[in-house]
């Protein structure tokens, strides 16, 4: 009989463990140092750069997620703040979501950081085909138009889907060098996903791109 109660009582206890877990608000994640040197060299990259749309479910580990990041669009010259992906006239008008399995997280590059935005798992969001929804790592790139001060607004649209294209050309040939898969997608949703993502209507869903390591 103790046993049992012992058993019941641990039981017990998981659970409660589980309903905490569960209810406790999703937590803002500091990356390491991303590696600023190393990879394969550039030629050997454009080689290898391909679209894969079969991925791993394991995780990136989060230095190599942090590296990721930095190519995608962290900041190379700390002295001016500026990318390493060029925008026009250096609005920075784009930023970098992190969807994860856990939840939705803002790039935050000056503080080398992700920002916790909505708890839960909204890969499924981020694109119409299947694979997006078991991607282990999915980038939304989100323009906000009103950073683009001067821009006739006829030109908006092409500035920040130009400076998109960088940044998703970073993400391709990071993966080239370090063995991931990855794929741009053009196929969104994107008034479900920004709704998902809670986004005022003032920003704009540009593409989503899946990473992860490549099926065997």
């Amino acid at each position: 009989m103790q046993s049992t109660c012992v058993l019941i009582g641990c039981l017990s206890l998981a659970m409660s463990l589980a309903v905490v877990a569960a209810e406790a608000p999703l937590q803002d994640i500091k990356l390491p140092k991303p590696r600023m040197e190393g990879g394969k060299p550039l030629l050997t990259a454009l080689k290898a750069r391909q679209s894969q749309r079969a991925f791993k479910a394991q995780p990136l580990p989060p230095q190599l997620l942090s590296d990721l990041l930095w190519a995608a669009a962290g900041i190379n010259r700390a002295d001016s703040g500026k990318r390493t992906a060029p925008s026009a006239r250096n609005w920075q008008e784009v930023d970098v979501y992190v969807v994860l399995p856990e939840g939705a997280y803002l790039y935050d590059a000056r503080a080398n950081m992700l920002k916790a935005v909505v708890k839960g798992d909204l890969r499924a969001a981020t694109g119409m085909q299947p694979f997006a929804a078991t991607a282990p790592l999915n980038l939304v790139y989100v323009a906000d138009p009103s950073r683009m001060e001067g821009a006739p607004p006829e030109d908006k649209l092409l500035y920040y889907a130009a400076d998109t294209g960088f940044i998703s050309q970073n993400v391709y040939l990071f993966c080239a060098s370090e063995g991931l898969a990855t794929v741009v997608r053009g196929a969104v949703d994107r008034k479900a996903l920004a709704t998902a993502l809670k986004l005022p209507d003032t920003l704009k869903v540009v593409l989503a791109q899946s990473v992860g390591y490549p099926a065997e």
